[in-house]
């Protein structure tokens, strides 16, 4: 626990002073991070390293399996039509191609018009967010391999029901219905097991003490439901919102060869329906590894952004390989297919950065929301390059593909340099700055806290 006494209270929650480098915040009573309210009134305990071991283990069992079956489940929801679309779901519903990627960008419509409302209610609404966990590279990772287990199983599903003979419904009918009920099972699960925050979990009274403590050194608080217009407003001026912006819709503008049209690509290649399931597999596959790697070495070695780098060129080889390989070079061909699944896992390491990065709670819920909404941009734009007059090569896509996350590089590298660049200005003016006793929890936006450090 760097950086605290634990057996030390904070001071009186009536009204908290920092001095800033806009000058002296004055946070009234009930505006603070709602932890440090919490430790006004608890008494602490000491933790030992075991303790601390214990504490996150526990924690991860509680939160961990469910937000793995959420994203599970999330991705499967766009996923399936990919499936669908080799299992007659285009000649059932005489769909042609630029029918099929309006169809596909839909979701993000919608996605992308409830991510402010949705944002806000966040805060508002004791919804389940365990923020303090999701500081963590390599657990975000955890979670987010339900983007290659989702991959897997969707395939194994879809090649399974390719053996339905019935005819009261189509064999791509029924994987919806699976899916769908399966996720109303667990949604039900995730509204009644997975706590709010620390306080209101069902740890022990030291361990929510303890898991408080743990999260000073991030300074990015944990909860506060007051809506804060100057952190809204301080989104829109942080240079780093613009940078993030760019990179995570570049990145995610291949995820529509990747979550919707990898099927017709691999079918396109010469294979039949039942090899084409099958021959998804490994793209779940080679997702699970990227975001295990790249999420392990990123948090192993506190190199977010060169590690979000390494994966997407391993993801700009495979749109290489698809776009500008000879016609009879099919292995070549399939192969970069599969490696365009590394860069999807270079989002979680996004997440990572835009989390660890941003402080203030009306500013990392609005920073969230836009991270989302850029995700969905992305996304919408993706199945436009996917054009009925392409098929089935698809050659404008696959070399669109390359561009995009070529850019992604591109701005990644700027993202590393702007955040070096900020911590070496702050370092060289940080003389005779002292310790604000509790100013991690006196909800703080990165920009008001001269502490605070931008890891990269």
């Amino acid at each position: 626990m760097e950086g605290s006494d634990p057996e030390k209270k904070g001071s009186s929650v009536d009204a908290h002073g920092v001095d800033t480098e806009a000058g002296t915040i004055t946070v009234p009573a009930g505006k603070v991070d709602a932890a440090l309210e919490f430790l006004q009134t608890e008494n602490t305990a000491l933790m030992s390293e075991l303790d601390e071991k214990n504490l996150v283990r526990k924690i991860d069992f509680m939160i961990m399996p469910l937000m793995w079956l959420c994203y599970n489940l999330q991705y499967l929801d766009k996923v399936l039509i990919n499936y669908a679309s080799v299992m007659g779901l285009l000649s059932d519903t005489n769909m042609r191609t630029d029918q099929f990627s309006n169809l596909a960008l839909a979701f993000y419509i919608t996605y992308l018009f409830f991510e402010f409302p949705t944002g806000y209610l966040m805060q508002r609404l004791p919804t389940a967010k365990y923020l303090g966990v999701n500081e963590q590279p390599r657990r975000m990772g955890y979670w987010y391999l339900g983007t290659g287990t989702a991959t897997i199983m969707g395939a194994l599903v879809a090649y399974g029901l390719l053996f339905y003979t019935g005819d009261k419904f189509r064999s791509w009918q029924i994987m919806f219905l699976i899916f769908g009920l399966v996720t109303i099972t667990v949604g039900i699960c995730v509204f009644i097991f997975l706590p709010d925050n620390p306080m209101t979990s069902r740890l022990s009274h030291d361990e929510k003490i303890w898991a408080i403590e743990r999260l000073r050194e991030n300074k990015t608080g944990i909860e506060n439901k007051h809506f804060k217009r100057d952190q809204f407003l301080e989104v829109w001026k942080d240079p780093q919102t613009y940078l993030i912006i760019v990179i995570v819709a570049a990145s995610n503008i291949p995820n529509a060869a990747i979550s919707s049209f990898s099927s017709l690509i691999i079918k396109g290649f010469g294979f039949t329906t039942k090899q084409t399931e099958l021959l998804s597999i490994p793209s779940g596959a080679v997702s699970v590894i990227g975001i295990l790697t790249g999420t392990y070495l990123s948090g192993r070695f506190n190199q977010r952004c060169l590690c979000a780098i390494g994966i997407l060129l391993c993801g700009l080889l495979g749109g290489c390989l698809m776009a500008f390989s000879r016609d009879d070079m099919r292995a070549a061909k399939l192969a970069g297919n599969y490696l365009t699944n590394f860069v999807g896992a270079s989002l979680p390491i996004m997440y990572s950065i835009a989390g660890a990065n941003t402080a203030g709670h009306t500013k990392k819920v609005t920073m969230n929301a836009v991270v989302l909404m850029a995700f969905c941009l992305g996304n919408i734009l993706g199945p436009l390059t996917f054009r009925t007059q392409d098929e089935p090569d698809y050659i404008p896509a696959k070399i669109a593909i390359v561009a995009t996350v070529a850019v992604a590089i591109v701005f990644l590298v700027l993202l590393k340099l702007y955040y070096m660049w900020e911590n070496k200005r702050r370092d060289k003016n940080k003389i005779g700055l002292e310790h604000q006793e509790n100013s991690e929890f006196l909800d703080l936006t990165d920009k008001q806290n001269k502490e605070f450090r931008y890891k990269h």
